[in-house]
């Protein structure tokens, strides 16, 4: 199309669809980032915890303040929200692979429709 064709209005709404998925790749990606940072912290406080003592005092963060925790409650406090890590980064992975697709698909109609 030369620069003095406005564009029609049909392609962009299909352009207008591709970047609102694009956006929403960037924001699964986004929280698939954040929350492999919250695995491997859950990782390293697991593995500290399970190096203490079972004499040593434990402390958990309750919003902005530490509070005592028994070593054991601790532990499965962490390996479940390691779980439910986990289960969210398979759905988000699931979400990322059918944007993809989807934005593939997108792209693949505007070539087309760009062609005729």
């Amino acid at each position: 199309m030369s620069s003095g064709k406005q564009i029609p209005p049909w392609l962009q709404e299909q352009i207008m669809k591709l970047q609102q998925s694009q956006q929403n790749l960037q924001s699964i990606m986004n929280q698939k980032q954040q929350l492999e940072l919250e695995q491997i912290e859950s990782d390293k406080a697991l593995d500290e915890i399970k190096n203490t003592n079972d004499e040593e005092t434990v402390y958990k963060f309750a919003g902005s303040i530490l509070i005592k925790s028994n070593k054991k409650d601790l532990i499965a406090e962490l390996e479940e929200k390691k779980e439910l890590s986990n289960t969210r980064s398979i759905v988000l992975a699931k979400q990322e692979t059918r944007i993809k697709q989807n934005i593939k698909e997108q792209e693949d109609k505007i070539n087309e429709m760009i062609k005729r």
